[in-house]
């Protein structure tokens, strides 16, 4: 982020601590459990007849679905201590794992693919334990493909939606419900006063809704056959913990498939936080540790319980976007609503009776504004020829496995076909190019040392040797030196409890014409990188007169400053201009 950052989010109206009116906040939640209920129990049907697993287990599996769907919501929402991003991210069953889920039923039936499900989610939270160490991987630009590799992986299904009627209905039914839903929303959307854009969603899927059934397509009798309480009469399935030939032989492909839902998990965390706030803000990384704690909690949930894993849904990114309301009350009452659901058949008999054009016209228009999100991420740091050759060749690859244009034949079968699906295959092939381009980056130069003040002296002594190894000047060198000791000070190595020992490592490497520092040290209090845009706005928290000066020398001597903000670790990435480098210099 450079420093001149300073536009704000003007459609934000509730910010993530802020509280809404109690009667919008309930309304909101219902819009946002009302536009994926549908999706989470479609995705765990789909699953259970495909691998042939009966009804008994459908009923079963739905009813798991719903209670752990409404638990990790709320586990997101809240932040229970290290798990939860702190933010309305909804949750549900995953579309990445259906395949592999599919191939487990068929291999061994719900108790091994639960088994299955309980190994992955270890690795998830081994992911979010160490995702400071997988920084220069999962970038930006590889959760903003990804991001934009939803909407391709979805969009063959809602297309199919918009003009799926049943026999005997007729034929321009569904092109006046889709025209009616979309153009209703898109207009409050665009045009509508702030406190109604909030219901353009809900209010353009009952205006589908009521051509639909002028049509008599709304399924009237589903909604009245269903009970208003209810318990399933399915049986748990239990885990199998044989560890036979077939577990040994899916296994690799469900913690492939768990590493593409984490990488979702988070850009859907990344973007976000995005969306949630009036002023921009770095990014806090510990509230991504904590998404992808809660994702894998959720997996865990799901394995011990015998249902298909669950993720984060990019579709409340989109709501939140399009309503401008990112208050965590939402997600609560979306989490409480889908617990309730569980126990009330009638809830999702109403949902589930909607007709699908209404549906899959209004996922169009989140899937549009989903992908814009995946645009901003990707430039969101600026974007070389080298960033662009990743996105466009990752999306294109993406596109192309969706749509069964590259090899199909040979992809089909390949670990329970989960190449098929875009954003596992993009998603694969931008980490791939991102894994080959820190391998090819230029040499590092890196020194360890205690994180106090008394190392000053060492790093002015690694950063000279540094800057004479590339040819550069004296001046060059100072400036090197003053950015890392400006950086030092405003950390302030002094705070904490002195018993604990804490380390920093600096890590040194040039990178165009100019020099790339990354000082790693033990966590510190508020972000180095909001406090640098903050400076000089009168309506920043007042920062002590010593550190402010810091921050002002800091902001001279480096072009710009991120600071990833870690559980038990901060980064702080300097890129330092080289004013008058020496071409004459020979370098080593």
């Amino acid at each position: 982020m450079n420093h001149d950052t300073t536009n704000h989010q003007s459609g934000v109206r509730y910010e993530a601590d802020e509280r809404p009116p109690f009667l919008l906040a309930i309304g909101l939640g219902l819009q946002f459990a009302l536009l994926t209920v549908g999706s989470v129990f479609l995705k765990v049907a789909i699953v259970s007849r495909a691998g042939g697993a009966g009804e008994a287990y459908l009923v079963w599996a739905v009813f798991a679905a719903a209670i752990i769907t409404g638990t990790t919501t709320i586990i997101q929402v809240l932040r229970v201590g290290r798990v939860g991003a702190g933010y309305v991210l909804l949750m549900g069953t995953s579309g990445s794992f259906i395949a592999i889920s599919i191939s487990a039923l068929l291999e061994g039936g719900p108790a091994l693919m639960a088994t299955l499900i309980i190994v992955s989610s270890l690795f998830q939270f081994l992911l979010s334990v160490r995702l400071s160490l997988l920084r220069r991987i999962l970038t930006p630009v590889v959760t903003g493909t990804v991001i934009m590799l939803i909407p391709v992986s979805i969009t063959p299904v809602v297309f199919r939606m918009l003009g799926d009627i049943p026999d005997g209905f007729p034929s321009s039914s569904a092109p006046f419900m889709v025209l009616t839903t979309l153009a209703v929303t898109i207009v409050i959307a665009l045009k509508a006063k702030s406190s109604l854009r909030l219901w353009a969603p809900v209010i353009g899927m009952v205006t589908g809704s009521l051509v639909g059934g002028y049509y008599g397509l709304y399924d009237t009798y589903r909604v009245a056959a269903a009970p208003w309480v209810g318990f399933p009469d399915g049986q748990w399935p239990g885990v199998d913990l044989s560890f036979g030939p077939a577990f040994w032989a899916l296994l690799p492909a469900f913690l492939f498939v768990t590493l593409v839902d984490a990488v979702d998990t988070i850009g859907d965390s990344v973007a976000i936080q995005r969306i949630s706030w009036r002023r921009p803000r770095a990014v806090d990384y510990r509230a991504v540790q904590g998404a992808l704690a809660a994702d894998g909690t959720g997996n865990l949930l799901s394995g011990l319980l015998g249902t298909i894993p669950n993720t984060t849904y990019s579709s409340s990114i989109a709501v939140t976007e399009l309503t401008g309301v990112a208050s965590r009350m939402v997600g609560l009452v979306v989490g409480v609503a889908y617990i309730l659901v569980a126990f009330v058949p009638k809830v999702p008999a109403v949902v589930l009776a909607i007709p699908n054009p209404v549906v899959g016209s209004f996922l169009l228009v989140l899937l549009a504004i989903l992908f814009l999100i995946g645009m901003k991420l990707v430039v969101q740091d600026g974007i070389d020829y080298r960033n662009g050759l990743v996105v466009g060749v990752g999306f294109w690859i993406g596109v192309g496995f969706q749509n069964d244009a590259i090899f199909p034949a040979l992809v089909a079968d390949f670990a329970g076909g989960f190449l098929r699906n875009g954003m596992t295959a993009g998603g694969m092939a931008a980490i791939l190019m991102t894994l080959f381009l820190e391998m090819a980056s230029p040499r590092r130069y890196r020194m360890e040392t205690d994180f106090e003040l008394s190392a000053l002296s060492k790093i002015r002594k690694f950063l000279e040797a540094f800057a004479t190894r590339q040819g550069w000047d004296k001046e060059t060198a100072d400036r090197l030196v003053a950015a890392s000791e400006e950086t030092m000070l405003t950390l302030n190595p002094g705070r904490g409890d002195a018993s604990q020992r804490r380390r920093l490592l600096l890590v040194a490497r040039r990178e165009g014409a100019g020099a790339v520092l990354e000082l790693v040290v033990a966590t510190g209090e508020g972000n180095l990188q909001d406090r640098i845009e903050l400076l000089g706005d009168e309506r920043a928290v007042e920062t002590p007169e010593e550190m402010e000066v810091s921050l002002r020398l800091l902001k001279h001597f480096a072009t710009s400053v991120h600071h990833q903000q870690y559980h038990d670790t901060d980064i702080i990435t300097l890129q330092v201009e080289v004013r008058q480098p020496n071409p004459d210099a020979t370098r080593q």
